[in-house]
């Protein structure tokens, strides 16, 4: 199976995994809002078993906002870059900005669309599914 590869923004958090994606979308939900400091995340879903991280630094972290769902970060530049929770058991989710490749598909949804930011317009054709 062919990977994909990316980073966190200094480099230290390394990551490689293989395709095909399970899906693309973009949350709306106002803890990916807060916790990135933007008006939406886009994820890519993957088979936590065809996930490789690379952590020689020691610098994954792992916060939790909310019970039984986790936000991977590095601890040196910030970047939350993995998303794990027991409402998708076997699922790592991954920000699909932090790719240095091009994923396989492009994203297929806004989700959580019921607590999208007002002053956010977006014209580009997808579904908008809520919570």
């Amino acid at each position: 199976m062919p990977r994909v590869h990316g980073t966190c923004l200094c480099g230290a958090l390394t990551f490689s995994a293989a395709l095909p994606t399970l899906w693309v979308a973009h949350c709306h939900c106002t803890l990916c809002q807060k916790n990135a400091g933007a008006a939406f995340v886009t994820w890519a879903g993957f088979s936590e078993a065809d996930v490789i991280i690379g952590d020689d630094a020691d610098v994954l972290r792992w916060f939790s906002a909310t019970e039984n769902a986790f936000r991977g970060f590095c601890e040196n530049c910030g970047s939350t870059v993995f998303f794990k929770s027991e409402r998708w058991p076997g699922e790592l989710h991954i920000t699909a900005v932090n790719f240095t490749e091009a994923l396989d598909r492009e994203p297929q949804a806004h989700v959580n669309w019921d607590t999208h930011q007002p002053w956010l317009h977006l014209a580009d054709g997808l579904p908008h599914q809520a919570a």
